[in-house]
Formats: C-alpha cells, sequence, structure tokens
C-alpha cells in the first residue's frame, strides 16, 4: 500500500505501522528533509530519486514528493468500538467516492471520534488515495469493513449507543439530545441514507437548508454534525 503526501507520511510516521522503504524526491528540503530525519530515526529505508520515479509511482500524481509503502491496510473490528462513557462512531452508508471518505476520515478524526464504519461492498475502502486525503488522519482513528451497515447498527444499540441518520426530513440536530453513546449515518452522494437503514436508527436529524441547492456533501454535513455533538458535550 501506498502513503502519499508529506502530511500524509508525517502521520505514518508517528504510527507502529511496518514501513518498507520511503521514496524521496532528490534535493529534498524542509518537511521532507523531516520526513528523512524521522525515518532515519526508526531505521527505514529511504531512497531518493528523482521526480520522474515518483511521478510513475504515484496514483493521483500529488505525492509532493514523497511516497510511503506499507503493508495494506488493517481493519479495526467494531466489536472493539464504543468502549468510551461518551463515545462517537460514524457509519457510512454507501460512501463511494474516496475524496467523500478521505474527508470524512479526517472530519471524525478531529472531532475525536472512535471509529469509522464502511461496508464491505457498495462502498469505498482506504486506499493510497483515501489515506493521503484524509491527511493522515486514517492512519489514528479504527476503521471497521462490515457486511452489513444495518447489523452494525444493532451490534452499536446492544452497546448502548444512541444511533441516528443524517438525512433530510428529519428533526433538527440542534434539537437533539447528543449525550452519552452516540452514532451517525452518513449517507452516499447519490442516494442518502437507505430506507431500511433509516427505520433501523433511533432516530432522522437534519441540518437546516436555507439556500437554493437542496443537499450538502457527505462530508460537510457530517462535519456539521460531529461538532454539533462536540458542541453540545462542551456546555455541559
Amino acid at each position: 500500500m501506498k502513503t502519499e503526501g508529506r502530511n500524509a507520511v508525517l502521520e505514518l510516521l508517528k504510527t507502529d505501522k511496518t514501513i518498507e522503504k520511503i521514496l524521496l524526491e532528490k534535493g529534498a528540503q524542509g518537511t521532507l528533509a523531516r520526513i528523512f530525519a524521522e525515518a532515519r530515526k526508526r531505521d527505514i529505508r529511504v531512497q531518493f530519486v528523482p521526480r520522474g520515479v515518483l511521478d510513475k509511482e504515484s496514483a493521483e500524481g500529488r505525492h509532493q514528493g514523497v511516497i510511503a509503502f506499507t503493508t495494506d491496510f488493517s481493519y479495526a473490528d467494531i466489536a472493539d468500538m464504543g468502549g468510551g462513557e461518551n463515545a462517537l462512531i460514524v457509519l457510512c452508508d454507501g460512501i463511494e467516492d474516496v475524496h467523500n471518505l478521505g474527508s470524512i476520515l479526517r472530519v471524525a478524526e478531529c472531532a475525536g471520534a472512535e471509529g469509522v464504519v464502511i461496508p464491505k461492498a457498495k462502498g469505498a475502502s482506504v486506499t493510497e488515495a483515501v489515506v493521503r486525503i484524509s491527511a493522515g488522519a486514517a492512519e489514528h482513528i479504527p476503521v471497521a469493513k462490515v457486511s452489513s451497515i444495518n447489523a452494525a447498527i444493532d451490534t452499536l444499540k446492544e452497546k448502548g449507543f444512541w444511533v441516528y441518520a443524517l438525512e433530510a426530513g428529519g428533526s433538527p440536530i440542534y434539537d437533539a439530545n447528543l449525550s452519552g453513546k452516540i452514532a451517525l449515518v452518513v449517507g452516499g452522494e447519490d442516494c442518502g441514507v437507505h430506507r431500511l437503514t433509516q427505520q433501523k436508527c433511533d432516530g432522522v436529524l437534519s441540518i437546516p437548508l436555507f439556500g437554493k441547492v437542496n443537499s450538502l456533501n457527505a462530508s460537510v454535513a457530517l462535519g456539521i454534525a460531529v461538532y454539533e455533538v462536540v458542541r453540545a458535550r462542551m456546555q455541559k
């Protein structure tokens, strides 16, 4: 697996994951020099190569002069999530765009969520692009990959979670009681949270919209929602 980009690789170096090697652009300075120093501390093999080599190795041409090679992404077990008294977990119902998933991981990690749950089918997986887009957040937040989001909701309810779908037509999120263990379900780019999944949830929460566009990007909607959870808890 490849991790591209300066911030993503720096965050990777803070973890205990096995890094096989790092490709650095020749003449590395600034952040790239810092990456080299951190890699040397961990006895990680570093190769200085021309930019053209990085361009060929890069999936999207956004390597910023560095690519790290690791073993495949290690997914967490949902059974290990949700131990905290005020745990926050995010479930992705059909998020297929890697940019959205990467942004969701970044938002969830920044808000202090204990984990993110994604489906094995009909959804994006954690790829090199997702790790890069997450700005390294994917290296710090547990991600569980499950056969069924609906079954995952049942599992979380058994752990004492209140599960809410983020979808139009629900109750205003600003009126909700967001104390205790909370799980938020964010839907895919086209169809949102599936109806059966909404029915599995304890409720549907909505973000008021006042413009002419009738929906928010999934990661933007999640960002508003998770920080409403944070705000509500900080006031207590």
